[in-house]
């Protein structure tokens, strides 16, 4: 089986592919089939997070490029600035991942989800597309590390 442990950014373009969600791309320990049909498992550091493009290394010096699969999307379309911020805001207190571009933002599909956006006046809409949400603030070079950071409020 195909161990791969290390990320880089970036692969060949005749490289052999893995497709996998958004929250595949999370895991570091996963045992996954290769879109050419070989077995492999992902061994890689704890925290490490998988964009589309990203290349894995395996053991035995083959390089894979990560696919991001296609999924389940609602997409909320909006000009006002204002409007949008408020809809990413509702979300992202409710720790939803978003994927935000210019008068638009996407989350995975959830009807529950819909109806608290609806509820601000917006009209989501349901797409198929690859999930590329924001990496977490406190990623920092947004290698996908989820460790969240303590902050001391006690002005120290």
């Amino acid at each position: 089986m195909i161990q791969l442990t290390c990320k880089t950014e970036g692969s060949p373009p005749d490289a052999p592919t893995l497709t996998l969600t958004w929250e595949q791309r999370q895991r570091s320990r996963l045992r996954v089939t290769l879109d050419d049909g070989r077995e492999a498992s992902l061994r890689l550091p704890r925290g490490t997070s998988l964009r589309d493009g990203d290349g894995l290394h395996a053991r035995d010096g083959l390089t894979v490029r990560v696919v991001a699969a296609m999924e389940t999307l609602s997409r909320v379309d909006c000009a006002d600035a204002l409007r949008l911020a408020r809809a990413a805001y509702h979300l992202g207190n409710r720790h939803v991942p978003v994927q935000l571009e210019l008068e638009c933002l996407r989350y995975q599909h959830d009807h529950v989800l819909d109806a608290l956006v609806r509820g601000l006046g917006l009209a989501p809409r349901i797409e198929q597309r690859p999930f590329e949400p924001e990496p977490g603030a406190y990623q920092g070079s947004g290698d996908g590390a989820h460790g969240h950071a303590h902050h001391r409020h006690d002005g120290a």
